[in-house]
């Protein structure tokens, strides 16, 4: 059996939902169910079709399925915000900018003159409003500490990369328990936010820098890589990695990614690399 069909849903797969999906693929092995949200069962030739509403239906190689390194983008990844869209509020400007997010993660916009404009916007503020963005806006979206820290565990190296900001990436890696992190510094002076980013930005290139460099320590190679993002600019990186996950993604991403999640938690990135919830790490 050379593929892997995995079914994840934070709803639950059900045994009738698995039934339908594995009945269009007549030689494939006893569906194994990984938890009461995540099943994949083993099969050889054409990929089944079946569209099952609120599930996740995904096809990974049966080989080299295990990851030792995990990249993933922050924003509208692991955790439900952008940062600078909730900055933005604070500020009072924040339909201007989410605007300009939504386009640059679409891929629509040039992403660092997108993050010089919507930085600039915030020249002047308080740099006491970013604890404060922290405290009242920022959690973890569901499942992404259980992720990390399992990836920690069973070996993994585990890293945070974003093209936001270095004062959030710091707080929610710790959160999260990411190993390193890497984002964009905003520049302060006299405590207030100067309206610049530190040069160079950090976009695209740098997450893909990021990737080749913790492989390079590492001693492994792109297809030992597990990388998940929303947007455009987690392109390069999704699509080298060896397991390129978007995660209710733009379609910039999703059309390069190995596998697309829209009705699952972070935690079916463990199943997609077959790894049962009884091997995940207690938080």
């Amino acid at each position: 059996m050379s593929k892997i069909c995995v079914l994840t849903s934070a709803m639950g797969v059900s045994d009738t939902m698995v039934r339908e999906v594995a009945g269009q693929v007549p030689d494939s092995t006893t569906p194994k169910r990984l938890s009461d949200v995540a099943v994949e069962f083993a099969f050889d030739g054409e990929n089944p079709t079946v569209d099952l509403p609120q599930v996740d239906i995904n096809i990974v190689p049966t080989q080299n399925r295990r990851k030792k390194l995990l990249i993933a983008d922050m924003d509208s990844t692991m955790i439900p915000v952008e940062c600078i869209d909730e900055l933005a509020d604070f500020a009072g400007v924040k339909e201007r900018v989410a605007d300009i997010t939504e386009r640059a993660m679409r891929g629509e916009l040039d992403f660092e003159a997108a993050i010089d404009e919507r930085v600039g916007l915030l020249a002047g503020l308080s740099e006491d409003v970013l604890q404060r963005c922290y405290d009242e806006r920022i959690t973890l979206n569901p499942g992404a500490a259980v992720l990390v820290r399992t990836m920690n565990a069973l070996g993994a190296m585990t890293a945070l990369v974003s093209g936001g900001f270095d004062f959030f990436t710091s707080r929610v890696g710790t959160d999260a328990g990411f190993q390193v992190n890497q984002a964009n510094h905003l520049l302060i002076d006299a405590g207030k936010l100067t309206g610049q980013v530190q040069k160079p930005v950090l976009g695209q290139q740098a997450k893909l820098d990021a990737l080749h460099q913790l492989c390079t320590n590492g001693g492994y190679g792109p297809a030992d890589v597990l990388a998940v993002g929303d947007g455009a600019n987690d392109r390069a990186m999704v699509e080298v990695a060896g397991l390129g996950v978007a995660y209710h993604a733009k379609p910039a991403l999703a059309a390069v990614a190995t596998a697309q999640l829209y009705h699952s938690d972070l935690t079916a990135l463990l199943s997609l690399q077959g790894i049962p919830e009884s091997k995940f790490a207690t938080i």
